[in-house]
């Protein structure tokens, strides 16, 4: 098991953050390890919906469904991976921070199946991947591009 955290400043509001960051189907916008995501639960979305994403990992396209574990907006919301060769758990908190948003990341994850015996790798790969993709989330949400 491993797990990290990261934090960055966004120069947009504590809702428009939550707003972009909790739809999944954005994710392609800036995740670089994003290839879809799409909700598999009927509106209004909060604590117990689903949807399915792909992603890269190590080269590999990882995919999985996702459900939503916490849901406080423009507070919090987390997920947990139900499926896929990793489980894992994420969970973003917002705070307003100098007219803008501090957003965190904890991620708290275990391998299985070929990825357990890479365990240590697949954990930097994907804290270095989170660190990147949260450096894409800032430069789209201040106007920029992934």
């Amino acid at each position: 098991m491993f797990n990290f955290e990261h934090s960055i400043w966004i120069n947009r509001t504590q809702q428009e953050v939550f707003d972009y960051l909790s739809e999944p189907t954005n994710d392609q916008e800036w995740r670089g390890s994003s290839l879809s995501a799409e909700w598999i639960s009927d509106p209004p979305h909060g604590v117990g919906s689903t949807y399915t994403s792909v992603g890269k990992l190590m080269g590999r396209n990882i995919e999985s469904t996702q459900e939503l574990t916490a849901w406080d907006p423009p507070n919090q919301f987390g997920f947990k991976g139900a499926s896929g060769p990793m489980s894992f758990e994420l969970t973003f908190t917002f705070e307003a921070q100098d007219n803008g948003t501090k957003a965190t990341i904890s991620v708290e994850a275990q391998t299985g199946g070929l990825f357990k015996m890479a365990e240590g790798l697949a954990g930097k790969q994907m804290e270095k991947q989170v660190s990147t993709d949260i450096a894409g989330l800032k430069r789209v949400m201040e106007g920029g591009t992934k």
